[in-house]
């Protein structure tokens, strides 16, 4: 058995990835955590049909992908934020 068909070890890698989350300022590692939970649950679900590491990097980068595209769509900083001044306060 090839150590990427592992369900569980998928399912720790995205464990170590929202830790790494919690301790890095970067934003970036959830949607890695969030596309190896996915991939964990891809092969618990077919435990019996296992694809190859090309296949499941592939659905891992795509899933990782999508989360991150999504989660920076909606948690991000609404634009006009920053108010910009025109004029100098002392001019007058």
């Amino acid at each position: 058995m090839m150590y990427w068909t592992i369900w569980w070890l998928w399912l720790a890698a995205a464990l170590v990835f929202g830790i790494a989350e919690v301790l890095l300022p970067s934003f970036i590692a959830l949607g890695f955590a969030i596309g190896a939970f996915g991939v964990s649950m891809l092969l618990l679900a077919s435990a019996d049909m296992a694809p190859g590491l090309p296949l499941l990097l592939l659905v891992f980068a795509g899933l990782s992908l999508i989360a991150w595209l999504l989660l920076r769509r909606y948690f991000s900083l609404p634009t006009g934020q920053v108010k910009h001044f025109d004029h100098d306060i002392n001019d007058h």
